[in-house]
C-alpha cells in the first residue's frame, strides 16, 4: 500500500489539471475534424483513448521530469518531498514505472492510423527533453506549450489522416495559451528558482508580467477565431470568444498577483475550465442549428 501511495504521488495522479491540460487540446483536434452527421461511437472511443493516453502520458512525463530534476527539486520548499528527490523512490523504479507506462500509451496508440502513430513517435524527443530546458534558456514554458499542446495535431489527424493549415492555426494558439498559464504557476517557485539558476519566462518577465500574459492571451483567442470563420462556425463562434476572452481576461489577468501563490495555483487551475469551455463551443460552433 505505501508503494501504491507512493506511485500515485509519483505520478501526480491526484492532481487531475495536468493531465486534463494535455487531454482537452486533443479533443479540440478531434472535434475540429469529427463529421458529427456520422455515428458518435468513434468519436466517443477516440476521446476515451486520447484521455487515457493523456493519464498515461503525463504520469511517465512526471516521473522523468522528477528523475532530471531530483537535484533541484531538493532545493525548493514545493518539491523536495516528492519521492524521488526525498530518496523514497530510487531513480532505478522510477524508470521501471516509466517504462510500463509507456507501454501502455502505446496500447492505446496503436488504435489510431499510421500517421498519427508516427507523429506520436516523432513528439517523444520534445516530451523527455522538455524537463532540461529551464537549464539553458528563459522559454521552458514555450517548449512545454509545443510538447502539451502537440496532440491537437493528432486528434485532426486521427479523423483526417492529413494535416492542414486549420489544426495548425488552432495549435499555434494554444501554445500560448500554455506558455500564458505555466508562466503563472513559475510565480509560485520564482524565489528558489532564482536562487537555484533555474530560468523561465516568471522569471523574464516579472517587471511586467501582465503585458505578456496579455500578448499570449491575445494570440490564443485570434487563433480561435480564425478558425472559427474559415471553418464556418456558426453564431456560437462570437459567445465563444467573449466568454473565453472573459475568461483569459477579465479573470485570469486582472485578479493575477505574483505575490500570491495561493491565488496563482488558483488562476492555473481555472485553464481546465478554459479547455472546456473551447471544447464546448468548437463542437456548439459545427453543428447545426
Amino acid at each position: 500500500m505505501d508503494q501504491i501511495k507512493l506511485f500515485l504521488e509519483l505520478t501526480r495522479f491526484k492532481r487531475p489539471i495536468g493531465y486534463m491540460l494535455l487531454f482537452w487540446p486533443c479533443a479540440w483536434g478531434l472535434t475540429l475534424a469529427y463529421d458529427f452527421s456520422n455515428d458518435l461511437k468513434l468519436y466517443l472511443f477516440y476521446l476515451i483513448l486520447f484521455f487515457s493516453g493523456s493519464v498515461l502520458m503525463r504520469s511517465a512525463g512526471c516521473i522523468i521530469n522528477d528523475i532530471v530534476d531530483r537535484e533541484f527539486d531538493k532545493k525548493v520548499s514545493r518539491t523536495k518531498d516528492r519521492p524521488i528527490a526525498s530518496g523514497k523512490i530510487s531513480v532505478r523504479l522510477g524508470l521501471i514505472y516509466a517504462t510500463i507506462l509507456c507501454f501502455l500509451a502505446l496500447l492505446v496508440l496503436i488504435n489510431f492510423n499510421y500517421l498519427t502513430i508516427i507523429l506520436a513517435f516523432c513528439s517523444m524527443p520534445l516530451a523527455f527533453t522538455y524537463p532540461l530546458m529551464k537549464r539553458y534558456t528563459y522559454w521552458p514554458q514555450l517548449f512545454l506549450g509545443i510538447t502539451f499542446n502537440y496532440g491537437l495535431l493528432l486528434g485532426w489527424t486521427s479523423i483526417e489522416n492529413s494535416i492542414n493549415l486549420i489544426p495548425i492555426i488552432l495549435y499555434f494558439g494554444a501554445i500560448f495559451w500554455t506558455l500564458g498559464y505555466d508562466t503563472i504557476y513559475g510565480y509560485q517557485d520564482i524565489t528558489d528558482d532564482e536562487i537555484i539558476g533555474v530560468k523561465s519566462t516568471s522569471i523574464k518577465f516579472k517587471d511586467n508580467p501582465k503585458k505578456f500574459l496579455f500578448i499570449c492571451y491575445s494570440i490564443t483567442i485570434l487563433s480561435y477565431i480564425f478558425v472559427g470563420i474559415y471553418m464556418n462556425f456558426n453564431f456560437f463562434l462570437y459567445l465563444g470568444i467573449i466568454i473565453m476572452s472573459s475568461h483569459l481576461f477579465f479573470f485570469q489577468i486582472r485578479l493575477f498577483d505574483q505575490t500570491n501563490i495561493q491565488k496563482c495555483l488558483k488562476i492555473f487551475k481555472s485553464n481546465n475550465f478554459f479547455g472546456f469551455i473551447v471544447l464546448a463551443f468548437i463542437f456548439l460552433g459545427k453543428i447545426s442549428i
